[in-house]
């Protein structure tokens, strides 16, 4: 939609996770760094954190582009709330096995030979799963169990783990005590900063094929940083919002205001999205109260709420407006549109 007006190639804050945007941030090199050192040991579990959206997928996936052309045979997993047999038979999946409808002990006995014969042909199975603090306590013991498969003294399979803050308590408890042994390495990322949530707007944009148009002023990336917290994920729906409110207003240089704006939209959809919760005691009160005792001030809050709401409308729909005249002179260019 905004493309065609800023000539960009790609749309530059897509939340898909795509390898081609990856932003080196200083977290995220060690982090990577970390995985590559992994890989060069061959052998036991790199672990890495992060809050939502901070960039652990697309970590992964930069990774899974630079070995797509070695001898690694890799499968993802992208975890649910797995039991242990759910999550060995999604593993097993994961390499293209049939696990649906057999034995715990088939299930192990098909994974190993084929993790076996995998080794023998020398390519080097590795498993990558995301989201894992979903999994159970038992779950993560099967990933420990299956770290026992030997091929002489090579190990058949390798393990990532990628997952949320409270995966690190999991790893903690007394019960996890010999897979935290068998943890090579350990990296969580945090937030990008300032100066580094500047540089990877810059990077998306440049990627996409920016020309310089938007510009962006130097306190819009300040707004920016203080909304988003630095985290990637946010800063991508954030930027792509303010981009499309730029190409709505036809503004090829975006401000402290813009991004204020934008920031506003979106806190008024977020608040009118929540549902309205009450006290169960509030609730039973006013149910049960005549009228009359709706106090005056109730009703003036509501009327600011109704207030808002519309206002937040005119908005949308003074923003649409010329979104529809340009669609319809695409349509017929030779027709003036009203």
């Amino acid at each position: 939609m905004y493309e065609s007006y800023y000539h960009l190639r790609d749309k530059p804050f897509q939340l898909n996770p795509d390898p081609r945007f990856f932003f080196a941030s200083r977290g995220h090199k060690r982090a990577f760094a970390y995985l590559e050192y992994g890989l060069s040991l061959g052998e036991g579990f790199i672990v890495i954190t992060g809050d939502v959206g901070a960039g652990k997928t697309t970590l992964a996936k930069s990774l899974l582009k630079k070995l797509e052309h070695g001898s690694y045979l890799i499968a993802q997993l992208v975890s649910t709330q797995l039991d242990a047999e759910d999550a060995l038979r999604s593993i097993a999946a994961a390499f293209g096995l049939q696990a649906e409808g057999t034995t715990k002990s088939a299930v192990l006995k098909s994974l190993e030979d084929y993790l076996r014969m995998a080794v023998r042909q020398g390519q080097r199975p590795l498993l990558i799963v995301d989201e894992a603090q979903n999994l159970n306590h038992r779950a993560v013991e099967e990933l420990r169990m299956l770290s026992n498969f030997h091929e002489g003294d090579k190990p058949l399979l390798q393990s990532f783990l990628l997952g949320q803050p409270e995966f690190r308590d999991t790893l903690q408890s007394p019960e996890m005590l010999q897979l935290r042994q068998r943890v090579i390495a350990s990296y969580h990322l945090g937030p990008l900063d300032l100066a580094e949530t500047t540089q990877y707007i810059m990077h998306r944009l440049k990627t996409a094929g920016w020309q310089g148009s938007p510009s962006f002023s130097g306190d819009a990336f300040d707004i920016i940083f203080q909304f988003s917290g630095g985290v990637p994920r946010r800063i991508n729906t954030l930027c792509d919002r303010i981009l499309l409110f730029g190409y709505l207003e036809e503004r090829p240089h975006l401000d402290a205001d813009a991004v204020q704006e934008v920031i506003s939209d979106l806190e008024q959809e977020v608040h009118h999205q929540r549902p309205q919760a009450r006290e169960p005691a509030a609730a039973a009160a006013i149910s049960t109260a005549p009228p009359a005792a709706v106090s005056p001030f109730t009703d003036s809050v509501l009327a600011e709420d109704l207030d808002a709401r519309l206002e937040a409308i005119e908005r949308s729909v003074n923003r649409l407006i010329p979104l529809v005249r340009k669609v319809l002179y695409a349509v017929t260019p030779d027709k003036e549109t009203e």
